[in-house]
C-alpha cells in the first residue's frame, strides 16, 4: 500500500513540473543506470547486438548510452501526461506526420487497429487517438498491486476505454471495430504461449503476439501504426503514423506475425534510440527454453 502510495505521490509531483525537467531528470536516471552497470543495461546491450550485428562495439556502447536515457526519460513523463489537462497534453504533440494514413483508415468504418510499440512516449500516442475518435486500448494488469485502479483511471479520460487482456476485453476489442472506432494495442509485449508464435525480429526469433492477426481478419479492420517521436530540448513530441506490412491481417499466423514485426521494425528504425530495448524480447526460444543471453 505504501510503495502505491509513493508512485502515486511521484506521479502527481511530476505532473507539475515542466516537460523538460522532467525529461533532464530522466536523463540522469538513465546516466546512473549505465554508469552503475545495471540489468537494464545489460540486457539493453545484448539486445542491441542481437539486432544490430553490423555494429562494433563502440556503436553499440553509445546506443546502450542513449537508450537508457530516454527510457529514463519516458518514466519521468508518465506523471505529466497521465495527470496534466488533456488540452496541454495535446498542446505538446508539436507535429503529424501521415495522419492521413489513420484518416482514411477511419473513413472505411471497419475499425481500425493502431498499433504503438514501445517507442518514444508511447503515453502521449493515447491522447491523441482518442482526440481523433472512440478508442479502445487493451491493457496489461500492473505488476504494482493496488495501482490497476489508478492506471486505468489515468488512460480512461477523454474517448478512451480499456479492454483487460481477458476474453471479456477481447470481446470489446471486436465491439469497438464492429462501431467502426479505433483499438490501441502494444504490439510487442511477449504473449503467452497460446496467444503467440515465433516469428523474426530483426531477424531474431521472438515470440509475437496473433491477436492482432485475429481481429484484423475478422472485422477487416484496417492496421496501422503510431509512435510519438520524441523531439530535443523538451520540446514536445511529434506523432508519426505508418501503414502496417502487408500479410498482417492473413489468417496465416506466422506470416502475419513476420509482418507485424516488420511493421514495428518500420516505426523503430526511425527512433532506435526511443525503443525500450531493456525489455526481454527474446527470453523464450522457439525450443522452450530460456535466452541463456540474460543470465
Amino acid at each position: 500500500m505504501l510503495k502505491v502510495l509513493f508512485v502515486k505521490a511521484l506521479l502527481r509531483i511530476s505532473s507539475w513540473l515542466p516537460l523538460s525537467v522532467n525529461q533532464m531528470l530522466g536523463s540522469l536516471i538513465g546516466i546512473f543506470a549505465y554508469a552503475f552497470s545495471s540489468d537494464s543495461r545489460k540486457v539493453t546491450q545484448t539486445n542491441l547486438r542481437l539486432c544490430f550485428p553490423e555494429l562494433n562495439d563502440t556503436e553499440i556502447r553509445s546506443l546502450t548510452w542513449d537508450s537508457l536515457i530516454e527510457t529514463g526519460k519516458t518514466g519521468c513523463e508518465f506523471g505529466y501526461i497521465w495527470h496534466a489537462p488533456l488540452k496541454k497534453v495535446l498542446s505538446i504533440i508539436l507535429r503529424v506526420s501521415g495522419q492521413e494514413i489513420l484518416n482514411s483508415a477511419l473513413a472505411a468504418k471497419k475499425g481500425v487497429i493502431v498499433l504503438a510499440p514501445h517507442l518514444g512516449s508511447w503515453e502521449a500516442c493515447g491522447p491523441f487517438l482518442t482526440n481523433c475518435a472512440p478508442t479502445t486500448f487493451l491493457y496489461k494488469p500492473p505488476k504494482l498491486v493496488g495501482f490497476e485502479e489508478s492506471m486505468v483511471a489515468f488512460r480512461s479520460r477523454g474517448n478512451a476505454s480499456l479492454a483487460p487482456t481477458n476474453r471479456k476485453g477481447i470481446a470489446m476489442l471486436i465491439k469497438a471495430l464492429e462501431r467502426g472506432e479505433i483499438v490501441g494495442i502494444l504490439p510487442d509485449q511477449e504473449p503467452n504461449e497460446e496467444g503467440g508464435v515465433f516469428a523474426p525480429f530483426f531477424g531474431v526469433s521472438a515470440l509475437t503476439m496473433t491477436l492482432i492477426s485475429r481481429l484484423a481478419a475478422k472485422t477487416g479492420a484496417t492496421v496501422v501504426t503510431i509512435f510519438a517521436k520524441r523531439l530535443s530540448q523538451g520540446e514536445g513530441f511529434e506523432i508519426i503514423f505508418g501503414a502496417a506490412r502487408p500479410g498482417v491481417d492473413i489468417e496465416d499466423p506466422i506470416v502475419a506475425a513476420a509482418a507485424l514485426n516488420l511493421s514495428i521494425e518500420d516505426c523503430v528504425r526511425q527512433a532506435p534510440s526511443q525503443y525500450q530495448w531493456e525489455y526481454r524480447r527474446f527470453k523464450r526460444q522457439p525450443d522452450n527454453t530460456k535466452n541463456a543471453l540474460y543470465r
